[in-house]
């Protein structure tokens, strides 16, 4: 197999060249397929190119590359539409991480789970390495997410300037801890295992990549993802057009943005559950949302220096009600290090009921 091939290539640079084109220009209806085209060609490309790096540097390293390095760019988008978004994109940070979260606890776990269980009955998992990726998801999402529904420094879902910056700091805090956890003191928590417990950590029958193969598909792999945000970017008007035409909560484009942010890694997770890697798929899941939330929230903090305007973190009361029913069926589901179809099944319904009272709450 070979580790380049010419549209993987080609793709990444294409989609860079056309948003340097597009950048800032209202796109007609053919432009904005074209750019839908290349944007689902540098997901492909992106997914391919994660592949690469995680297959030289290994497990967890090579999850852990692909999760933080959309996620920074995932925070750049978030950024630069709330400086050009006015009032509505006061909530857009909020909407935008609390469906990263669902999507990668119950969409790509959930889809993990199911590709897992039917290829092998059983999707056998490290409970050690995912139940403490978890726990950390659960301890920042509500710290950052419902706190300040409840706290009375300022008036409505937001957190003082010094509350926020405490949300900021321990949220960061965790992240790294959790990383220095999954990387060095315990890494065999987060390597795939075998149904009797045995640990794989490489890739059987193919050989790494060079470490110039690999340094390019790094490369690519950067370009490719600042390609898909900048592009999402160049359709969001388009999509904010269609939302608001169909009258559908603002709130909708937060879920928008995350369904195409997180295409990446939905692909990898759901490739490496087909080669009977589990605990990779569940490492991109779980680091993803654990990255968006880690990250987002201190780079938010830090933006609001210059920001205008309120920034609204609190979420509502539904969606507090699905956030803790994902941390409590994930716990159940995780505990044991052992799923079935049912589990996947669960957390694919709690995605759907997520989605269908995002659009009508």
């Amino acid at each position: 197999m070979k580790v380049l091939s010419r549209w993987t290539l080609a793709v990444p640079v294409l989609a860079f060249a056309a948003l340097v084109l597009t950048w800032g220009r209202d796109l007609p209806p053919p432009g904005v397929i074209i750019i839908a085209l290349l944007l689902a060609g540098a997901v492909l490309a992106a997914v391919h190119h994660a592949e690469v790096v995680a297959h030289r540097v290994g497990e967890p390293y090579g999850s852990l590359i692909l999760a933080v390095a959309v996620t920074i760019i995932e925070v750049a988008l978030i950024v630069t539409l709330m400086i050009s978004g006015g009032d509505k994109a006061q909530s857009l940070a909020r909407d935008t991480v609390f469906a990263a979260v669902m999507i990668t606890c119950n969409g790509i776990l959930g889809v993990s789970l199911l590709v897992g269980a039917i290829r092998r009955r059983i999707a056998v998992f490290n409970p050690e390495g995912t139940g403490s990726a978890f726990a950390t998801i659960a301890a920042i999402a509500v710290l950052s997410l419902v706190l300040p529904t409840f706290t009375t420094s300022r008036p409505g879902p937001q957190f003082s300037p010094a509350q926020l910056g405490l949300a900021a700091v321990v949220s960061l805090a965790l992240y790294l801890l959790f990383v220095t956890v999954q990387t060095r003191r315990h890494r065999a928590y987060f390597l795939s295992i075998t149904t009797e417990g045995e640990v794989i950590d490489s890739e059987e029958h193919v050989a790494p990549p060079t470490g110039r193969a690999a340094l390019t598909s790094l490369g690519l792999l950067l370009l490719a993802l600042v390609a898909v945000v900048g592009l999402a970017k160049g359709v969001s008007p388009t999509v904010e057009s269609a939302v608001a035409g169909a009258g559908l909560p603002q709130s909708v484009v937060g879920v928008v943005i995350a369904l195409l942010v997180l295409l990446p890694e939905t692909i990898a997770a759901i490739r490496a559950a087909a080669r009977d890697r589990m605990q990779t798929s569940l490492n991109l899941a779980l680091g993803s949302a654990m990255a968006s939330i880690g990250l987002t929230i201190p780079a938010i903090a830090v933006a609001m220096i210059w920001l205008e305007g309120p920034l609204l973190l609190g979420l509502g009361g539904t969606q507090q009600v699905l956030l803790a029913l994902t941390f409590v069926v994930g716990t159940l589901t995780i505990v044991p290090g052992r799923a079935n179809i049912l589990q996947g099944g669960l957390h694919l319904s709690l995605l759907t009921v997520f989605l269908f009272l995002a659009a009508s709450p």
